[in-house]
């Protein structure tokens, strides 16, 4: 009988753990369901799941399907596969990093894609944004910013073209280097309609005499830049197409792109991004020094103030292309012209004789007379330019900070004369007017003490030549040129554009003189892909605003290989 019971006990406990076992995988089924939710009641529970489960798997897919369309549409255009049709991706102005928190898309017909900035702009300027931090130190456009300038932060709109996605640059070369960019099309960004009127200045300044003058803020196209963005959110330096990397000749056409095979055949590239306030020097490449092999010196940038002559009907192609590429890169820039525009800034001098080609000599004394007299303390260099020169700045500051590491000086106290030497004959040295010359601190100080000298600066002679009277007044007051050229012998600053200095030849047998030959022939002339230094900092004659843009594109952010 104790057997008997034993057993079935042991069949009455095997029966309940077999069931409970079942409820518990029942449970299981039902997705853990409890308080009665099993049975019959937890078999419709886990059928609903099942549905919903089906239908959020098909809502999740929906969802990423129309994002990658969006983000397709978003950030190619139809012609990414046909390159006359232009558009393609957009290039960053300074560098493939993803966009800070906060900044706004820049929409418009062309360009969707916020293009990405280089991560250093911000690590000062956004330093708190990990702790949402938007008070005034963190944003340039502050009340007490625009009390000053009311104008900082100003770019004028980019309008979408009428052609939409088929609009391609090669249109905007089309153009005479000489047109002021009223007829082309929209798109181009040189139409000076876009502009408007320019508002008058804000007399800022009462002179020792009481007089009411306005003196430019010349650091608000940098400050636009390390900001990153305009004052509505729009990205600055404006975005530029890939298609701006293609060869594209100087009237637009798919072939005969000299600047680019000379850009690529020298290997001439920026040294480091506009934003930056570091440079990577070498101070043993200049000419006549033993190269070091993998010389690499940090040190601070060196404050560059870039001032360039111009005529008011240039504002809206080549000053304003200018502005949108390498401008930043100077920590300060102002242009001379024929009328003020704070908004660029463009300011109109008065100066001695008549606003021609032939009174260069003059306009640009009563420039050296202004930029000494409000900015002298400000910065430790002072480039100077015409409207059709192309600049790289952080090229610029890093030659000229080899230069001083080098030399072991400072340009508050050194006089330096740096650009593109010419001899025109006998003792009759100067620096390229066309390629750009740059004075130190030191030496725009003793030219300011100096320069009414009627006899040894030509005080009141109207000429041309102001890169020749320039330096006639410098040499008198023993401040002469410096070789600029790097260890190679390669050339830095440059009077032509770069596909015409590649393919330089030498004037044959029974040909005219080359003046230019001549001017070099004290130091000769190297050719091919010698003529220019891998970190060549300017080169003339790049007239046209659609050229500027694919210079800056070659220069800083195209894949030359491809």
């Amino acid at each position: 009988m104790h057997h008997r019971r034993t057993k079935a006990a042991t069949t009455t406990s095997s029966s309940k753990v077999s069931a409970s076992r079942e409820r518990r995988a029942r449970r299981k089924l039902d997705g853990g369901a409890t308080n009665g939710c099993h049975g019959d009641g937890g078999g419709k529970g886990y059928g609903a799941r099942v549905v919903l489960l089906a239908v959020g798997s098909i809502v999740l897919g929906a969802v990423i399907l129309w994002g990658g369309a969006l983000h397709r549409v978003t950030t190619t255009t139809e012609a990414e596969s046909d390159g006359d049709k232009g558009g393609n991706r957009v290039l960053s102005q300074l560098g493939k990093f993803p966009l800070p928190k906060g900044m706004k898309r820049l929409r418009n017909s062309k360009i969707h894609k916020p293009p990405p900035n280089d991560a250093d702009i911000f690590t000062d300027i956004m330093k708190d944004d990990n702790n949402n931090n938007n008070n005034n130190n963190d944003n340039p456009y502050n009340p007490a910013a625009l009390a000053t300038n009311p104008h900082l932060g100003w770019q004028p709109p980019l309008l979408p073209s009428p052609l939409g996605y088929s609009f391609s640059w090669r249109v905007c070369f089309r153009a005479d280097a000489k047109n002021d960019g009223s007829a082309q099309p929209v798109g181009c960004r040189e139409n000076p309609d876009e502009f408007g009127t320019a508002p008058p200045p804000p007399l800022n300044f009462v002179t020792d005499s009481g007089e009411k003058i306005w003196v430019p803020d010349v650091t608000m196209v940098r400050t636009m830049l390390l900001h990153g963005m305009d004052i509505d959110g729009n990205v600055f330096p404006p975005p530029l197409d890939e298609e701006l990397c293609q060869d594209i000749g100087v009237t637009g056409g798919k072939s005969g792109d000299s600047n680019k095979e000379c850009v690529r055949e020298a290997n001439i590239r920026a040294t480091g991004p506009l934003n930056a306030t570091t440079v990577t020097i070498s101070p043993s490449n200049h000419y006549g020094e033993s190269i070091v092999d993998g010389e690499a010196i940090v040190v601070p940038a060196p404050r560059i103030m870039c001032l360039v002559y111009t005529m008011a009907d240039a504002h809206g192609n080549r000053i304003r292309a200018m502005r949108d590429t390498w401008a930043g890169g100077c920590d300060g820039f102002l242009a001379f012209s024929t009328q003020s525009d704070p908004r660029l800034p463009t300011i109109s001098l008065e100066h001695e004789g008549p606003e021609s080609y032939d009174n260069m000599w003059q306009k640009v004394r009563s420039i050296w007379r202004f930029v000494g007299t409000h900015y002298l303390e400000d910065f430790d260099w002072f480039f100077i330019g015409g409207d059709d020169l192309f600049v790289m700045p952080h090229n610029l500051k890093t030659y000229l900070a080899s230069l001083v590491y080098k030399d072991g000086t400072d340009p508050v106290t050194k006089e330096y004369f740096v650009g593109r030497r010419f001899n025109a004959g006998g003792n009759d040295y100067f620096n390229s007017g066309g390629a750009g010359y740059t004075l130190s601190r030191a030496t725009l100080r003793r030219f300011l003490e100096n320069m009414d000298d009627a006899t040894h600066c030509a005080a009141h002679r109207q000429t041309s030549m102001e890169d020749v009277m320039i330096a006639n007044c410098l040499r008198h007051l023993g401040i002469h040129f410096t070789d600029t050229r790097d260890a190679k012998g390669r050339e830095r600053f440059h009077p032509f554009a770069p596909g015409t200095h590649l393919h330089w030849k030498p004037p044959g047998p029974g040909q005219p003189r080359d003046w230019y030959e001549e001017y070099n022939r004290e130091w000769g002339i190297l050719q091919g892909k010698d003529c220019c230094a891998p970190d060549s900092v300017s080169f003339h004659y790049v007239k046209k605003a659609s050229m500027v843009r694919h210079m800056h594109a070659l220069l800083n952010f195209c894949d030359l290989n491809k």
